[in-house]
C-alpha cells in the first residue's frame, strides 16, 4: 500500500530486456530510497509497485514482469530518465495523499502542460475504461503521484499541479505526447463492481 506522496526521484542507470525479450529489469540509482530498503521491499516506481531484487550502492534492482509491461510505460524506459519513488506505507506513517496500490489500471497520454499561475494545469487523453472511475474533486494517481481531478470532459481530465508537486516530482517534465501511468480510485472499482454484481 502506497499514498501517492512521492518521497524520492530516481534515476534509471540500465534498463535491459530479458533473456525472452518479455520482461525488463531495472536498476534505479537512488540513494535516499536504497538506505531503507532491502531485498524482497515493495518499492513503487513511477506509480508501480515493484519487488526490489537488490539493494546495493544507493542502487535499486527490479524485474518488470510481461504483464506489467503490458499495462505501463516502463517497457519504454531508457537510460537516464528519471522516475518517481515512494517506498511502502509502513504501521505509524501518517496517509498524506489517498489509498494507491501502485497497480497500474493503464496508460494516459498528455495532451497539455500549461503554467497556471505559480502552478501548472495537466491535461491528459484517457481511454474509456479508465475514464469512467473518475470523477470531478476525486482521486487519481498519475505516475506514482496522488493527485485531485479538477476537471472532466469526453475524452479526458485536466489536474491542477502545485509548485511544490512540479519541484519534487517528474511531472513538471513531461510533454504532450508523452504516456503516463495512471491509476484510478480503488474505492470506484470496488463500488462499480458491487452495483453490477
Amino acid at each position: 500500500m502506497f499514498t501517492g506522496i512521492v518521497r524520492e526521484r530516481g534515476r534509471v542507470v540500465a534498463a535491459e530486456q530479458d533473456e525472452n525479450g518479455h520482461g525488463v529489469s531495472l536498476r534505479i540509482e537512488a540513494p535516499a530510497t536504497a538506505a531503507m530498503s532491502k531485498p524482497g521491499d515493495s518499492i513503487a516506481v513511477a506509480g508501480c509497485c515493484l519487488t526490489a531484487t537488490a539493494v546495493e550502492d544507493g542502487s535499486l534492482e527490479f524485474d518488470a514482469v510481461p504483464e506489467t509491461i503490458a499495462r505501463t510505460n516502463l517497457g519504454r524506459l531508457a537510460e537516464g530518465a528519471e522516475v518517481n519513488l515512494e517506498p511502502a506505507l509502513r504501521a505509524g506513517e501518517p496517509l498524506g495523499g489517498h489509498f494507491v496500490q501502485g497497480h497500474v489500471d493503464g496508460v494516459g497520454r498528455v495532451r497539455a502542460l500549461e503554467p497556471e499561475g505559480e502552478g501548472a494545469r495537466l491535461s491528459l487523453e484517457l481511454d474509456p475504461e479508465l475514464l469512467r472511475y473518475c470523477v470531478q474533486k476525486g482521486s487519481l494517481t498519475v505516475e506514482g503521484v496522488a493527485l485531485t481531478v479538477a476537471a472532466l470532459d469526453e475524452d479526458g481530465l485536466e489536474i491542477a499541479l502545485v509548485p511544490f508537486t512540479l519541484r519534487e516530482t517528474t511531472l513538471s517534465a513531461l510533454r504532450t505526447g508523452d504516456e503516463v501511468n495512471v491509476e484510478v480510485d480503488l474505492l470506484a472499482k470496488y463500488a462499480e463492481r458491487l452495483a453490477t454484481t
